[in-house]
């Protein structure tokens, strides 16, 4: 027979897509994953830092839980400085249910609401208002 050279076969390389893909999914984690870890600490911060506090005293004018998704008890304070003078409202939010069943028993009577102020929270799931009551007791009998 005749010489005949042999042939031999050289191993193809694995086409690098696995690489290609490993990147991919790495690029959309992180940009799925950045935005939501920079918005859960801009509400970490929203609702952990109390810009300001104070108390305000006036007449129960309403106390309801409402809101399509994100349930939170939303109420009104009539505060009126001078008798027959036209009441300030105030606005506030209610996130602990005990204390807004104390404000809801005394919805029409004078009290007094301990408040926390809260800027910058980013939506309406934690409340409407910036004011978020943290304590109340009713004044005088």
């Amino acid at each position: 027979m005749a010489d005949t050279p042999e042939i031999t076969e050289t191993p193809i390389a694995p086409a690098p897509v696995k690489k290609t893909r490993n990147k991919v999914l790495i690029a959309l984690l992180f940009l799925l994953l950045v935005p939501v870890i920079i918005i859960a600490l801009w509400i970490w911060i929203a609702l952990g830092y109390t810009y300001a506090s104070g108390e305000r005293a006036g007449y129960i004018q309403k106390i309801s839980k409402k809101g399509w998704l994100c349930k939170t008890w939303e109420g009104e304070l009539a505060m009126a400085n001078l008798p027959g003078t036209m009441p300030q409202i105030f606005t506030f939010t209610v996130r602990n249910d005990s204390v807004a069943h104390v404000i809801e028993q005394n919805a029409g009577k004078q009290v007094s609401l301990t408040y926390e102020q809260h800027r910058g929270v980013p939506t309406s799931c934690f409340g409407e208002t910036e004011y978020f009551v943290t304590g109340a007791h009713r004044i005088g009998l």
